[in-house]
């Protein structure tokens, strides 16, 4: 697990994979959306633009796809993911059927981080 932002309410985590991937946790466990506190929801759904749109901007990819299923960790968590025609699954989600075999030339996913580290300590 790679930590890139933390505070008292949420977590930021690194997703490795072939594409720019993270995943934001509530701290405490709860099972469903509907169970967290409001201002932590709001805290999540700011979180989700601001990731969102950093990721347009430094990657400029062919869709941002954000999900939350939470099947195998009954925790509130979201995945933030920029999505590429050349990635290894697109259209598919990342964890369906691979489409083909990729070597995507991105930006460096560490300066994107670094970027977005300095956003959220704004």
């Amino acid at each position: 697990m790679s930590l890139i932002y933390e505070n008292q309410n949420i977590k930021i985590e690194i997703e490795p994979s072939e594409i720019p991937w993270l995943k934001i946790f509530t701290q405490n466990t709860y099972k469903e959306m509907s169970e967290v506190p409001k201002e932590i929801r709001m805290e999540i759904y700011d979180l989700l633009d601001i990731i969102e749109k950093k990721m347009m901007t430094y990657y400029t990819p062919t869709k941002i796809n954000i999900a939350s299923f939470g099947n195998y960790v009954p925790h509130v968590h979201w995945h933030i993911m920029a999505r590429f025609e050349e990635d290894a699954y697109y259209p598919e989600p990342m964890w369906g059927k691979k489409q083909r075999d990729s070597n995507l030339d991105l930006p460096s996913f560490e300066t994107f981080c670094e970027k977005l580290k300095e956003k959220l300590h704004e």
